[in-house]
């Protein structure tokens, strides 16, 4: 087996991560939300391009193959992607605010296999290499139990709403670096 291999995602990766992000959502979602709340996600789920702009975001490859992809900002929105409303590109201060953990997806065909922990270690680097000395992160139910096991703490509950009405759930997480 390959070790794990990471880059800068570039604007020609965004087919690969939009299909990518489209899988995990369909198909690791379900065992956590209903079937009306997985539909809903993807209206505030999603690539946010300003992270790849902002040389932010990475993707992480596993046998020659895309694994898993996430990034860090330095700017204020918390979670979505470039359809989600409220985005705010304002930047952060890293003496007083955290950064963020933004748009962690995993393959469905390579969980477990420390793809997610990988994109957090680089996530965490950079941010603390630009003197950010806390983290925060939009949690899925799905992503939970891995931001746990990796030392985030929950801050507040989200029932966030979508164009549907349907509200779906969303963990605000932190943690110090």
């Amino acid at each position: 087996m390959d070790k794990l291999r990471s880059r800068l995602a570039g604007p020609g990766d965004l087919p690969a991560l939009n299909a990518l992000m489209n899988a995990a959502i369909a198909d690791l979602l379900p065992q956590f939300l209903s079937p009306a709340e997985v539909e809903a996600s993807f209206s505030i789920m999603g690539l946010d391009t300003q992270l790849i702009d902002d040389g932010t975001y990475f993707i992480v490859e596993l046998d020659g193959q895309l694994a898993g992809c996430g990034g860090w900002s330095r700017r204020a929105t918390l979670f979505g992607g470039n359809h989600t409303a409220g985005r705010d590109a304002r930047l952060l201060d890293p003496k007083t605010e955290a950064a963020r953990v933004r748009a962690m997806y995993t393959a469905p065909a390579f969980t477990r296999r420390g793809v997610g922990r990988e994109v957090l270690a680089l996530c965490e680097g950079a941010a603390r290499r630009e003197g950010f000395a806390h983290v925060e992160l939009a949690a899925t139910m799905g992503g939970k139990p891995l931001y746990e096991a990796c030392g985030y703490k929950p801050i507040e509950l989200l029932m966030v709403p979508t164009p549907g009405g349907i509200e779906v759930p969303i963990l605000r997480m932190g943690k110090p670096l």
